[in-house]
């Protein structure tokens, strides 16, 4: 059943055109992901389905009575209500008969107000809906039904948000940065809520586990034009690369043909017949297509920051609370040259307040924290950049350094920097005022890099950042040789960046784990499956070898898959040269063209998936 259907929409900001002509629709029981890089209108765009704003051109379908539920970025609450009065501000008559029963359990010497909500719960069969609100403010940590929602936090108002548009059981929801302001452990609760939901979602979300799990359709905006893919985060990179690999076959079509056409204009054909004029014509639009080019985001550099010697950062028994409440207590630690640390706890738990003690902006409660004389520390704040609005994209990173070093002599200067990071070179002599919020959280990025730091500290630098620009980010950091101290919610992130972590516990505790986030959170299960009846961990795990990483040897079975697999994978290497040549044949049919394409996919998912297995394999055979 259609939900929703958008035709040829449209959407500019002055000059620039966020999207044209985009058409598509949403169905029941769909759970679609928009992918797009930042500054694209992703969110005009979420706003123009939720009926927010009007598109300068085409038209939204609504199915008749549909109920839509929005996530806004930043939710409009009302500052004077309570979060109680915030979460029953709806229309829904369960959610209604509800606040009225949770209204009558505050006054329980009304014995009458409270005997008819509960006849009215029972009527409408409301226990259920009851029960998951309870549970959902619980797993969002919305306790204190009375705050008012002027006083809350950000993080606070959009969980409050969240929550909100959840309980009110739309037809439809619509989320953007669903994920932003939530710590791990909700984000995994939201990831199994979802899963079990049997509703609509459209969503923006940058977090790629959380697209793997969830979501049943991609839809990508790139050059403003909409792809759409069948499947999870998983089935549309696979999908992409195949299409990409198509785009590339027929890019060298094309640049063949142009070098033909160029030949013929050359030669100037003096007779200027209608057919020669036409072929010109054609010339010019070969030309342009001739000229596009896959834009790769790969960053491959060999930094020569400053050296950083022996004596980084060096924490003594340092401790820092907040009232009667312990942030982390007698804590040590020496950090290293290389080491990548990523820090995981709830919200609260003190991990930003630790980057402040670590860098020297805040001073420990006791303690020392001692810096090492070459060391220089980049610190990238979720408080943002502070700058002039009306400065230049160009002039703002130029502030804070002119390049970054390379070895061998070569240099990476601020332009450059910027392109890397999706800067390019029209959109840099831009004024700031002009970005939207993701490309400001580049620009900051951008800022901090070009200072060269060999102490790199990120607060959450994923927040409102697009999966390109995500990717951009991860390649460098993986060329990044100096010290690195990360505070994300992002798994994906942390799995990919971080080889040990900090763990917050919030009672004061902090252990040292020796993994990224996956094999933390299968330690945590297996603890869990060890001694169910265990309940809440309160002490900090011990350290342990990552998971991937475990000792022992191969089983005689074990053995023999590995050596199967290295003549699988031999083959499968042979078939995905075989096909990517075939592809240079101009010759080639359309139709075995489209069926080649789809082998090629194939072929490249096994291989990815056998490969996997053998690098598993060999990890056991060489401990």
């Amino acid at each position: 059943m259609n939900l929703l259907s958008a035709e040829n929409l449209t959407k500019a900001y002055g000059e620039r055109i966020l999207f044209s002509g985009l058409t598509f629709g949403i169905n029941q029981g769909q759970k679609i992901a928009l992918v797009a890089r930042n500054g694209t209108g992703k969110s005009t765009l979420l706003d123009i389905l939720a009926g927010k704003q009007p598109p300068d051109e085409g038209q939204v379908t609504f199915r008749k009575e549909l109920k839509i539920g929005y996530l806004e970025q930043e939710p409009g609450l009302d500052p004077g209500l309570t979060v109680s009065e915030t979460l029953f501000a709806s229309e829904n008559e369960v959610v209604q008969i509800i606040a009225r029963y949770e209204a009558a359990l505050k006054r329980p010497e009304d014995t009458k107000a409270y005997q008819k909500a509960f006849e009215a719960m029972e009527r409408a069969s409301a226990w259920d809906l009851e029960t998951r609100f309870r549970q959902i403010l619980s797993k969002l940590d919305l306790n204190d039904h009375g705050a008012l929602v002027g006083k809350l936090s950000g993080g606070q108002r959009r969980r409050l948000a969240l929550a909100h548009v959840l309980i009110d059981t739309p037809d439809l929801l619509i989320l953007d940065e669903p994920t932003n302001h939530l710590d791990l452990g909700m984000i995994e609760w939201l990831e199994a809520y979802f899963r079990q939901h049997t509703g609509t979602l459209f969503m923006v979300t940058h977090d790629r586990y959380f697209l793997d799990r969830v979501c049943n359709q991609i839809l990508e905006l790139e050059a403003g034009e909409l792809f759409t893919y069948k499947g999870n985060y998983s089935d549309y990179l696979r999908e992409k690369e195949s299409r990409e690999t198509l785009m590339e076959v027929t890019a060298k079509k094309t640049r063949a043909l142009y070098q033909k056409e160029l030949e013929w204009m050359r030669r100037q054909p003096k007779a200027r017949t209608s057919k020669s004029k036409a072929r010109i014509e054609d010339f010019h639009t070969l030309k342009e297509r001739a000229r596009q080019r896959r834009k790769a985001h790969e960053v491959e550099l060999e930094i020569n920051m400053e050296r950083l010697g022996t004596k980084v950062v060096e924490l003594h028994n340092v401790s820092k609370s907040y009232g009667d409440r312990a942030l982390f207590s007698d804590f040590t630690y020496h950090f290293k040259r290389g080491e990548r640390i990523g820090l995981v706890g709830k919200n609260g738990s003190g991990k930003s307040t630790f980057l402040e003690v670590v860098c020297g902006h805040l001073d420990p409660d006791t303690g020392k924290v001692v810096h090492g004389e070459t060391l220089k520390i980049g610190y990238y704040t979720q408080a943002g950049l502070q700058v002039d609005p009306g400065m230049r994209v160009i002039d703002v990173v130029r502030e804070f350094g002119d390049y970054i070093p390379l070895k061998k002599g070569r240099q990476l200067s601020a332009q450059q920097l910027l392109e890397r990071f999706l800067f390019d070179r029209k959109q840099q002599y831009d004024f700031v005022e002009k970005l939207s919020g993701g490309e400001k959280k580049r620009l900051f990025l951008c800022t901090v890099l070009i200072q060269n730091p060999n102490f790199l500290i990120l607060d959450e630098p994923t927040n409102d950042l697009d999966i390109i620009t995500l990717n951009v980010l991860e390649n460098f950091l993986l060329d990044y040789p100096g010290t690195l101290l990360i505070v994300s919610h992002d798994r994906y992130f942390m799995d990919k960046i971080t080889d040990h972590l900090f763990v917050f516990d919030g009672n004061g505790k902090v252990a040292d784990f020796p993994g990224n986030y996956s094999d933390f959170r299968i330690f945590e299960q297996d603890k869990q499956d060890r001694d169910p009846d265990e309940g809440p961990r309160k002490e900090s795990p011990e350290p342990r070898e990552p998971s991937r990483e475990r000792k022992g040897k191969l089983t005689y079975s074990q053995q023999r898959e590995l050596r199967a697999l290295e003549g699988e994978i031999a083959k499968l290497e042979d078939r995905k040269r075989q096909l990517e040549d075939l592809f240079t044949n101009p010759d080639l049919p359309g139709e075995e063209l489209n069926e080649r394409s789809r082998e090629l996919s194939t072929v490249i998912s096994d291989l990815e998936e056998k490969t996997t297995r053998w690098f598993e394999l060999s990890a056991i055979e060489e401990t």
